[in-house]
């Protein structure tokens, strides 16, 4: 399997070089030159696998189509030990809960949540990032080389990557978050980390610019080169595919047979998530729609109902009760037009190069492309706010008893919407409610449950570097602590 950029390189890489490499050297993403296509038989001894052997020996088949320059004992051995109870706490390690959704009319739709947030740090970026970590310290040892990665978070992927590479040989995380837009959970969970491999880098501003950080050092190819700076961001192809993996879980689990369809719907902010879902379907999973659920910050939304791609200004990004979604710019879905596109690199780089730098918008509302994000993809779109994340909560808690994170009632308001009577709707929950508690107490009177490994844990002694939005302020920190 060899990979290509969105914006025209076509050199051919294998997996482990863009694993270490992040954004292509044009400022594209990496992605397959095909999908493999998962026929029937397949994916009937994959349902059967699921159910038998467990999600290590699914990850192992779905990735193995994708990775060819590893061992297949050795990627085994790591899916192994990647994605056992004793990290994610069950068996299924992605179990569902069915909801009864009272909304339903006609037929009955059975109405689920697929839980990914059972893992280090509790949230849906641990299903990736501890197989990344895995990843990166066997192919360092391998080259006997090290890594200084670089990455953005608005709040859970700094925590889960963190957490994952914590410790490991050869591996330095430099994470940077916007400064005080974070949950206090969050925050302690990434600043009271002590490791030596660990730094954290609060940026004066909102998550697009430390995301614009990242990108700005990534296409420093000469820095990129000298430092090894690698990324941990769902730019990363590797993170992305390992997410695939749960959809196809999720699928299993929420059916009897291969004959039937799914729904997902998903609580999006940088794309990487419903990406996943997107290559999951190309591959021939038989998903119906992929729901694109957004907070208050709806510049997803408003594409897949207008055709117009508009980012927003630092001054335009809401700060929201789901945080973790409060992005205007999203980086993933270049991958996803890039196949809208033909796969046409040349208009791809058009589109996110050239037009977002010049007027930070493009429109597609006119191109028989635009067409196709529903019918062919199966993309559909919601909104919701504060005022419906509270309501969902409330009622989701008062109907069936199960409490929810704020991110993942943005993805139960906007499921709702979308319901197609007899089609399984599976929602994506992304973490635990304890994450966002100010948010909860609001809506529900009351504390969320708090796993007894972390009591206490905003009271613990900080390590951050609070810095100005600045790329060369922190390329010559990256520098000062690589000397």
């Amino acid at each position: 399997m060899n990979y290509l950029s969105t914006r025209g390189d076509t050199a051919p890489r294998n997996f482990c070089d863009i694993l270490l490499e992040g954004l292509a050297p044009d400022g594209g993403l990496y992605l397959p030159d095909h999908y493999p296509q998962v026929d029937a038989a397949t994916l009937a001894r994959w349902r059967d696998m699921y159910a038998t052997q467990g999600y290590a020996a699914l990850a192992f088949e779905i990735l193995s189509l994708y990775i060819d320059d590893i061992p297949a004992a050795d990627l085994k051995a790591l899916c192994e030990k990647t994605y056992t109870p004793a990290v994610f706490g069950t068996r299924e390690i992605v179990p569902l809960t069915k909801l009864h959704d009272a909304s339903t009319s006609s037929a009955r739709t059975d109405f689920y949540l697929e839980a990914l947030s059972n893992g280090p740090t509790l949230a849906f970026k641990d299903m990736a990032m501890q197989l990344l970590g895995n990843l990166f310290e066997y192919e360092l040892a391998r080259r006997g080389e090290q890594l200084n990665i670089l990455g953005a978070t608005s709040g859970d992927t700094g925590s889960a990557a963190e957490y994952a590479m914590r410790g490991k040989h050869g591996i330095r995380v430099f994470m940077l978050s916007p400064h005080g837009r974070m949950s206090q959970f969050q925050q302690a969970q990434m600043f009271s980390l002590q490791d030596e491999n660990i730094h954290n880098i609060a940026i004066e501003g909102v998550f697009d610019d430390c995301q614009d950080i990242v990108k700005a050092v990534s296409n420093d190819l000469a820095f990129k080169r000298q430092y090894k700076i690698g990324t941990v961001n769902s730019i990363n192809w590797a993170r992305l595919l390992a997410q695939v993996v749960y959809y196809f879980a999720g699928y299993f689990q929420a059916t009897r047979d291969n004959g039937e369809k799914v729904d997902f719907t998903v609580p999006s902010g940088n794309f990487g998530n419903v990406c996943a879902g997107h290559v999951a379907r190309m591959m021939g999973l038989p998903i119906g729609q992929l729901v694109v659920a957004t907070n208050e910050n709806d510049v997803l939304d408003e594409f897949f109902r207008t055709g117009v791609y508009r980012v927003r200004g630092s001054a335009d990004t809401h700060e929201t009760s789901s945080p973790s979604m409060d992005i205007s710019k999203a980086s993933n879905f270049e991958r996803f037009v890039f196949d809208l596109l033909g796969r046409d690199g040349a208009r791809t780089r058009l589109l996110f190069h050239d037009a977002l730098a010049s007027s930070g918008r493009f429109d597609l509302s006119a191109d028989p492309a635009f067409g196709q994000t529903r019918e062919r993809y199966g993309f559909v779109s919601g909104k919701s706010t504060h005022a419906d994340r509270l309501a969902t909560i409330r009622d989701v808690f008062e109907q069936h008893g199960v409490m929810i994170d704020t991110h993942t009632a943005d993805g139960v308001k906007v499921a709702r919407a979308h319901l197609r009577p007899g089609v399984p709707m599976v929602v994506l929950e992304t973490a635990l409610p304890i994450k966002f508690a100010a948010t909860i107490r609001e809506a529900l009177g009351r504390d969320p449950d708090r796993p007894p490994r972390f009591d206490g844990i905003e009271k613990l002694p900080r390590r951050v570097r609070v810095m100005p939005a600045d790329a060369q302020a922190v390329k010559a920190f990256v520098a000062q602590q690589c000397a």
